[in-house]
């Protein structure tokens, strides 16, 4: 039995079989594990709530043919007991989840900087010092960056000129007139500069951002995400109508 042992933040599970399920986990040191947990749909299961979306666990698993099969399990951090009570940070917490898991594709490769920022967000949001979608939003944009789709918001995304005049998603992020495609967005200046101040984890002044241009930044960097993601964030439709 080749057995091994990480850390990591419970991204989702479904069902298997009858008394069974299957768990997505990010890992510290494995990337993205899928292991059996046999029988914890049973109310006699030994780890069955240590193993729910948001708890930050220890795990023992052992290697499958095709799942590993998780042996044990030590909850280190139970997230979702302090998200589950307020909607707005439980809905950005299941967004970071849904995203962690959709920018991270293949299985067991080392995905440290990605675990590191989710384990991150999650502290940030149960924390509370700052407004969820703020936090959900600086979670989007630098989840990007270490995935290589980092906007360009200080010069030009084509032509690297400073001058800039509006948003593309496709040209990959702020360009000049010239540069500038049909249908461009045109945003604030201060909606960049808070997309910078988040990216860079300047609290200070996305603290200080108004709010529409809160609003402003939100539609842009949900728009880009999931541009490059190719497919829509579901849960980000509950986010939206906080």
């Amino acid at each position: 039995m080749n057995l091994y042992r990480d850390e990591g933040v419970v991204l989702r599970t479904h069902k298997l079989g009858e008394a069974d399920r299957i768990i997505t986990v990010l890992t510290r040191r494995t990337g993205k594990v899928r292991g059996v947990a046999k029988g914890v749909r049973r109310t006699k299961s030994r780890f069955g709530a240590r193993l729910e979306p948001f708890t930050h666990v220890d795990l023992q698993l052992h290697t499958g043919r095709s799942l590993d099969v998780i042996t044990q399990v030590e909850t280190l951090r139970p997230f979702g007991e302090s998200l589950v009570s307020d909607y707005p940070r439980y809905t950005a917490g299941i967004a970071m989840l849904e995203t962690a898991d959709r920018l991270i594709v293949g299985e067991k490769e080392p995905a440290l900087r990605h675990y590191l920022l989710l384990v991150g967000g999650l502290r940030t949001l149960v924390e509370g010092g700052h407004e969820a979608r703020l936090v959900l939003d600086a979670y989007f944009l630098r989840s990007l960056a270490v995935a290589g789709y980092a906007p360009a918001l200080d010069s030009c995304a084509r032509c690297s000129t400073p001058a800039i005049r509006a948003f593309a998603i496709a040209a990959g992020g702020v360009v000049c007139g010239g540069c500038r495609p049909a249908g461009a967005a045109v945003p604030a200046a201060e909606t960049i500069g808070l997309m910078i101040a988040l990216i860079r984890g300047d609290w200070e002044s996305a603290d200080a951002s108004e709010q529409r241009h809160r609003v402003e930044c939100s539609g842009l960097v949900a728009a880009y995400l999931q541009w490059h993601l190719e497919h829509g964030i579901r849960s980000l439709r509950h986010v939206e109508r906080v």
